[in-house]
């Protein structure tokens, strides 16, 4: 599956939109990382613990929106964005959606 954040894929001719496909996972703060993010605070830095559960997320959304495309017959996820929002206390979503294609 190729994926990309541009309109278009060189050498390649989109035949078809397919429509609309995202992922998304909501993630809430763990004790641990929030008393490391803390003492971050003190120091400054960045704080690790957090940009890898970002990195988690992001990854899982992404591989939710690809299984999407694919279950949809596509052959990429072209124009792809992220959005993020804080959806309770202490909880957020990370979203990826893109734009399902055939290519020829």
């Amino acid at each position: 599956m190729i994926t990309v954040t541009t309109e278009t894929i060189p050498g390649y001719n989109i035949t078809a939109h397919l429509g609309v496909v995202c992922g998304n996972t909501v993630r809430a703060k763990h004790v641990g990382r929030d008393i490391m993010a803390a003492l971050k605070t003190l120091v400054g830095g960045e704080v690790g613990g957090y940009t890898e559960m970002l990195q988690e997320s992001r990854n899982q959304a992404t591989d939710r929106m690809v299984a999407q495309a694919k279950a949809m017959g596509a052959d990429a996820v072209v124009n792809i964005r992220f959005a993020t929002s804080q959806v309770a206390q202490g909880m957020s979503e990370i979203l990826a959606y893109g734009t399902a294609v055939k290519l020829a």
